[in-house]
């Protein structure tokens, strides 16, 4: 049964999603469309800046007041950056849903942007890059990303330390300024919640302005490295590929596959890798999937003599799906993506995101037709993205140094 729902884009430009639930459990995020994606390559890493700064102070609240007022009641207030959008949310009992959103809009109206905050917590941003980068996983995951694109899609979402050091208050305050603009923000809710006072309080607290959002070039490629560092005892391993973007429907046929080889303990790649040969411990897929952009890709932790290996089996087996998949195979993988849709609705805040990016990706109503487009798909959409994937593919490697 699909859900009660709302969608409304109000006068001053903001685009109002609401799910509303039973539950007396309320989850709020204003999502403003702009992320890594609109950087150019000498301000990147300034949309998780400004996520940071938020945080740092208002014109109504300090830092402490920001925290204490959600979760004094009880709230979890957070935030992210991605590459489309920088977002800021909370989850929190019902009742005290005008708290939680009053706190919410003071982040995105007024922050301060303190001269002496800024110099601050440029210093926690760079210890941040840093424990990125000491991470083995996430240092792997950042590089691949540039195994796969040119440009601003090829550098860090957090940025550098010659970014970071370069950014100034002004011009945190511009991009500010020209992007958290109602026309450029979607307010999400799901929960038990009044649709008619959320978007009275709303409109009330917003007025429409123009906004700015720079676009830049996305440059696809397809890139292998290899990566020496001393004190690993393991290989990290990632192997990613293009697939259809969020816009597509075939799009639909990318979940599928990540899940037939590298989701869960039933998956193609952990079956041959881990269970039948005992190659490694940690194998996870996922997609990256959004309108500017998408790929899949699979993560393999192991020793430096089974590289070759691995990535033998991991084409063999890209092969094998384009040549000899049946369709009881693919019948059980549909119902796998379809039963995962169906758990993804669990949880309030789960679905606040689910919504934000699928408004990104173009509609939010788009995310309840799920299971017709995964229902829809054809077993030689899976076959062809397989074939398309075997043939061309980036791959990191973080190699241990002797």
């Amino acid at each position: 049964m699909k859900p009660e729902f709302y969608k409304k884009v109000l006068s001053n430009g903001m685009t109002v999603l609401v799910e509303k639930r039973n539950l007396p459990i309320i989850s709020m995020c204003f999502a403003v469309k702009s992320g890594g994606i609109n950087e150019s390559l000498a301000e990147k890493g300034i949309s998780h800046f400004i996520e940071h700064m938020v945080f740092k102070g208002t014109k109504n609240r300090t830092p402490l007041q920001i925290t204490s007022e959600i979760e004094k009641k009880g709230g979890i207030l957070n935030a992210f950056t991605s590459e489309t959008v920088t977002a800021f949310h909370c989850k929190m009992p019902s009742e005290n849903w005008e708290i939680g959103l009053d706190v919410l809009t003071d982040l995105v109206k007024n922050p301060l942007f303190d001269e002496e905050e800024l110099n601050k917590e440029r210093q926690v941003i760079f210890e941040e890059i840093k424990m990125i980068k000491d991470t083995p996983i996430s240092h792997a995951f950042h590089k691949i990303q540039s195994c796969l694109y040119d440009g601003t899609l090829a550098q860090p979402l957090i940025g550098d330390i010659n970014t970071m050091n370069s950014i100034d208050r002004q011009q945190l305050i511009d991009k500010f300024t020209n992007t958290f603009v109602p026309e450029n923000m979607i307010l999400c809710v799901v929960g038990d919640c009044n649709v008619e006072k959320v978007i009275e309080f709303v409109e009330g607290q917003f007025e429409g302005k123009k906004s700015f959002v720079e676009e830049q070039e996305i440059i696809l490629k397809n890139k292998e490295e290899i990566e020496f560092r001393s004190g690993l005892d393991q290989s990290h391993i990632v192997f990613a590929y293009h697939v259809p973007t969020a816009n597509e429907d075939e799009s639909y046929a990318a979940y599928l596959l990540s899940a037939l080889m590298a989701e869960g303990m039933s998956s193609r790649l952990f079956t041959e890798i881990r269970e039948k040969r005992n190659l490694a411990y940690a194998i996870k897929g996922g997609c990256e999937i959004r309108k500017e952009f998408a790929y899949n890709y699979i993560y393999i932790g192991s020793t430096p003599q089974n590289i070759d290996k691995i990535r033998e089996i991991l084409l063999d087996e890209f092969e094998k799906v384009s040549l000899e998949l049946s369709e009881q195979e693919f019948a059980e993988s549909k119902q796998q993506v379809i039963g995962n849709y169906h758990l993804s609705f669990e949880d309030s805040e789960g679905q606040m995101i689910n919504l934000v990016f699928s408004e990104l990706n173009g509609n939010a109503e788009d995310y309840y037709r799920a299971e017709e487009k995964l229902n829809a798909l054809k077993l030689n959409d899976v076959k062809e993205l397989a074939k398309m994937a075997r043939e061309k593919h980036s791959f990191f490697v973080l190699q241990p140094k002797d």
